[in-house]
């Protein structure tokens, strides 16, 4: 079974993804360490609830930050990590020795790079009147969301089409594409 981390700042949903799918044995996966750099984010808790070590690592727990959490990494065995919301850059130590997925909720390579997240990635779709947008699921380098494409999934804008309604449906695209992404690798 692979064993793999997850690093999220806040809900961690695409963890939640994850475990739910590893539960019912759809993927090989052992989710065996949840790291946030927030000491508040639920994901800390819903992993301490299923028997998940979790940490917090910022740069006010630790002078080197990614140094630690590729202790951690390595400490644990971990073969893969997956970014669940995880708001910060990860070092070069940590996309060098390890094979890091991330989730990014547009079709890339539009509308990536630093600052696009989020509802922002949303307000930017349909700012520039997009009839697609979708989830993409890819591999994480040293630039931000540039690295192999794994997979991407799309969806059509409705004419009525606003930004809430556009995050819930990307929210909910992401979830599957999150456990059909790990069932390839």
């Amino acid at each position: 079974m692979t064993r793999i981390a997850i690093l999220a700042s806040h809900n961690g949903s695409g963890f939640n993804a994850l475990y739910e799918a590893a539960l019912k044995k759809e993927i090989a996966i052992e989710i065996v360490l949840v790291i946030s750099n927030n000491s508040g984010a639920t994901v800390l808790q819903n992993a301490a609830d299923y028997g998940i070590d979790t940490f917090v690592i910022n740069s006010k727990t630790d002078e080197k930050p990614d140094e630690k959490i590729e202790e951690l990494l390595h400490k644990y065995g971990c073969k893969y990590i997956f970014l669940s919301g995880y708001m910060k850059k990860v070092g070069d130590n940590i996309t060098t020795n390890f094979k890091v997925i991330n989730s990014h909720p547009s079709l890339l390579p539009k509308y990536g790079g630093e600052g696009m997240y989020g509802r922002f990635v949303h307000e930017a779709v349909m700012k520039n009147q997009e009839k697609q947008s979708g989830v993409t699921i890819h591999e994480v380098n040293n630039e931000y969301d540039s690295g192999k494409i794994i997979l991407q999934k799309k969806l059509e804008l409705t004419i009525d089409e606003n930004i809430d309604s556009l995050e819930l449906k990307i929210k909910e695209l992401e979830q599957s594409t999150i456990v059909e992404a790990f069932k390839n690798i």
